[in-house]
């Protein structure tokens, strides 16, 4: 099947839920860009620190009665200071290591959040309701589009540019990139640089929360929701260059729209494409696309 056999219709509806798979490819990429790109960590936590921010607003529903808004300001700020405590107690201890050890150190944890929620609530997804405000859809000529899944596309993308606002333009985000290049001299000049990676760790997974919390009323929230897109979400990283925010944030959406064009030309392709470029992208570019030397 080529394009030109495909009804507009039908592409373009591929083409927008692919840009909502995007949203949240670019949203958990830049939480892993921001570790790994300042603090040089590879942080095989965050899809379970996703799935935590998708169950701790559920569980928050359930017995608390806090609704999805509050639980959208809530629930990341609740896992962000979670991370903040794995990285002050668990990972600068072996700062000064072999990146290995951080990784093994992440992974151990995902397992053990994933298996301890498994127990606690099995293995099956628990549904967690749509804002009544966007329980409807907006006819877009196309397709009918709900309009949840359009609040997610707009509130990944202003996460997203906030983020990029607060580290590339503001005094913060500047003492946050000189301190990984120089720490002893932005200390010399007062900087608690221990902090400030303390901060950035739980920035990165206050917004794997906020995206737990955006999926939580268009996925099932089970402990493995976050295992199954890791993965994914680490190609796009590569494929956009490790530790490029720019990069994290385009080539999420990018492959998003990817995934969805493959999905109607064909479809047996759709879940391997992203890995299939991003077998391209290495061997072209290993940098990645907009990575440092690329």
């Amino acid at each position: 099947m080529t394009l030109f056999d495909i009804p507009t219709a039908a592409l373009l509806g591929q083409l927008m839920l692919g840009l909502i798979n995007g949203a949240f490819y670019a949203l958990l990429s830049l939480g892993l860009a921001i570790i790994f790109g300042l603090l040089k960590v590879i942080n095989f936590a965050h899809g379970a620190q996703y799935m935590l921010g998708a169950f701790v607003a559920l569980l928050l529903s359930r017995h608390f009665g806090i609704d999805y808004w509050a639980a959208l300001i809530l629930v990341p700020v609740l896992v962000g200071l979670s991370g903040c405590l794995l990285e002050r107690f668990l990972l600068r201890p072996i700062a000064n290591q072999n990146h290995l050890y951080s990784l093994l150190l992440t992974f151990g944890l995902a397992l053990i959040m994933q298996n301890l929620f498994t127990n606690l609530y099995g293995s099956s997804g628990n549904a967690y309701p749509t804002p009544e405000v966007f329980r409807g859809a907006v006819n877009l000529g196309f397709m009918h589009l709900p309009l949840y899944r359009a609040w997610v596309i707009v509130a990944a993308l202003a996460v997203c540019l906030a983020a990029w606002f607060v580290i590339e333009k503001t005094r913060l985000g500047a003492y946050l990139r000189a301190g990984t290049e120089n720490p002893q001299l932005m200390q010399g000049f007062g900087i608690n640089i221990p902090f400030l990676i303390t901060l950035t760790y739980g920035f990165g997974a206050a917004l794997a929360a906020f995206a737990g919390v955006l999926a939580a009323p268009l996925y099932s929230v089970s402990p493995t929701m976050g295992a199954n897109l890791l993965i994914v979400v680490f190609a796009v990283v590569v494929i956009g260059g490790m530790g490029s925010i720019v990069g994290a944030v385009v080539t999420g959406l990018a492959m998003g729209l990817i995934e969805g064009l493959t999905k109607v030309i064909y479809p047996q392709a759709a879940t391997t494409v992203i890995f299939a470029v991003m077998v391209m992208v290495l061997l072209l570019k290993p940098n990645g696309l907009f990575g440092k030397g690329a």
